[in-house]
């Protein structure tokens, strides 16, 4: 029997990662700017605090790691009275493609105090997912799922070493462990630390809905319609709509076109697939066809999107009418 959130894990792929090794002597501040991609940080050695928004710092100690899966603004400071600067005001150093090094070290401090700091900023194609990262927390302490996950720590030793060294192909390395990594931290927090047995979750882990709605993540392009659906989950057609309007909130009609347009704006902003080529990827006839239905979800025409929309894979304007198939 297939897995609904393997499926759906399935479709959580790296597409761009950068990495940086960062020094720290205390008392040391670096902020992060808010952004569209996941922010995630491991400290390899020392101490330092997380600080997000107005919130009590997070304690950070040397193997502790979190994931920002929405990468909101956030500092890591030596101390809670510490200042922060810009992460982009520090001279780093290329060690290869995608990794760099921020060597802050003071000459006059103890080195035993110093503080390393694995960074990355991770770009997800993740359009299939978003259901699943507007639920999940500002942060992730991967600590936290340590206890039930313990195949998580060869990952984090695996991504130390790897940025310790001087070695052909490090950033590739990394790209597939921060892959594996925030695959098992997503999952964690799924089967463990949501707590939430209704709404999207709930359905994802309901074997009957959760065999719809990974479907339709699969093949998004496919000619659904209700009766298929119906099928698929082995229920009437009324059946299926009251399930999926109180899991998702949308009509299983509303949530498939919602799904293909975030899919056509991620492929028409960062990969700059042609229209006619998303089109047909999504199962339209016609680009015309294409062009009414992404107009009447998104709010504007596809053409518009590379420049209204460059660097976001998320949907504007509101989800209006039901688009029943291509």
């Amino acid at each position: 029997m297939s897995d609904p959130v393997s499926e759906l894990l399935m479709g959580m792929r790296l597409r761009g990662a950068s990495y940086s090794r960062l020094l720290f002597s205390p008392p040391f501040g670096v902020s992060f700017p808010n952004s569209d991609d996941a922010r995630f940080h491991f400290v390899a050695r020392g101490e330092a605090l997380l600080q997000v928004g107005d919130r009590s710092p997070i304690p950070m100690t040397s193997g502790a790691a979190v994931l920002l899966p929405r990468g909101q603004e956030h500092a890591i400071i030596s101390g809670p009275r510490v200042k922060a600067r810009p992460m982009e005001s520090f001279p780093t150093v290329p060690l290869c493609d995608g990794l760099c090094a921020l060597d802050a070290h003071q000459e006059d401090v103890c080195r035993s105090r110093d503080v390393l700091i694995f960074s990355a900023r991770l770009q997800f194609e993740m359009a299939t997912l978003h259901p699943l990262i507007d639920l999940m927390p500002d942060v992730l302490c991967v600590s936290s799922l340590l206890e039930r996950q313990p195949e998580i720590r060869p990952l984090l030793d695996a991504m130390e070493r790897e940025m310790a060294a001087d070695r052909a192909g490090t950033a590739s390395i990394l790209t597939r462990l921060a892959d594996v990594l925030a695959a098992s931290i997503v999952r964690g927090w799924i089967e463990c630390d949501c707590n939430d047995s209704s709404g999207w979750i709930g359905a994802i882990r309901d074997g009957r809905l959760g065999r719809v709605l990974s479907a339709l993540h699969r093949d998004p392009g496919h000619d659904w319609t209700l009766e298929k659906m119906a099928a698929l989950m082995g229920s009437s057609r009324s059946v299926v709509a009251e399930r999926f309007v109180a899991a998702t909130g949308h009509t299983p009609l509303r949530y498939v076109s919602a799904l293909r347009m975030r899919l056509a704006t991620q492929w028409i902003v960062n990969d700059h697939l042609p229209i006619d080529q998303v089109a047909r990827r999504l199962g339209y006839q016609s680009h015309a066809a294409f062009s009414r239905a992404y107009k009447r979800v998104v709010g504007q025409a596809p053409g518009h999107a590379r420049h209204a929309m460059k660097g976001k894979s998320g949907m504007t304007g509101q989800a209006a009418a039901e688009d029943s198939g291509p």
